[in-house]
Formats: structure tokens, sequence, C-alpha cells
């Protein structure tokens, strides 16, 4: 999607510290951290949000990626103190970019419920 800020990093069209690629999912850091480690972890392909991951095609879309930000959280060292993955769906839920993404967060304990 042309206007789509993330399709644009996927397309190399607007930098960002990329932790990781692979041809379903980026990784990259995020501009505003709330932890120590922030990653935001997203599909290659557009998709909005989680409610538009229907069908088997999304499905399998979101299970990638959701296997890549594990295999981040590894190689990240999040492990052993462990990490949240979260993601918001619509404007309410503090969505600010229409296209599906999980925060990656770690580094620290994190409270609960976040907010």
């Amino acid at each position: 999607m042309a206007d789509c800020l993330f399709c644009r990093i996927v397309a190399g069209e607007i930098p960002a510290k990329i932790v990781k690629r692979s041809e379903d999912a980026v990784a990259f850091r995020d501009l505003d951290p709330r932890a120590p480690t922030h990653v935001l972890v997203i599909p290659t392909r557009h998709i909005a949000a989680v409610r538009d991951a229907g069908g088997e095609e999304g499905e399998r879309a979101v299970g990638r990626v959701l296997g890549f930000a594990a295999e981040v959280a590894t190689e990240l060292g999040l492990d052993a103190g462990g990490y949240r993955l979260v993601t918001n769906t619509g404007k309410d839920a503090g969505q600010s970019v229409d296209h599906l993404h999980f925060h990656l967060l770690g580094g620290r304990k994190l409270s609960w419920p976040p907010g």
C-alpha cells in the first residue's frame, strides 16, 4: 500500500533500525521506546489489523509473524527475563499505524494492566 508508513519501511523507502528481516516479516526499533528493548514486528504483506487477518492466508501470515517475533526475542536475549508481545487494533486501543504490528517489549519488569 503506497501511503502506508510500514509498507514504505518494508520497501526500504523510509529508513528504520532493522533488527531482523525475513520474507514474511520485519523487526525494527521503535522510535519512541517504552522499555529498554522495544521492537516493532510487522508482516511484509499489508494487513491493516488483527481483525483483517482472517482466512487461511491471513492466519498463516500472523502465525509466521508471531514465530518470527519469538526468534527476535531470543536473539535479543529476552527469554530469561521474559517479554511482552502486544498489538493494538483501532484508535481507542492506540493503533496509530494501520498496518498490523506487534510491540516486542522487554529488558525490565513490565506492570499489568498496561494502561
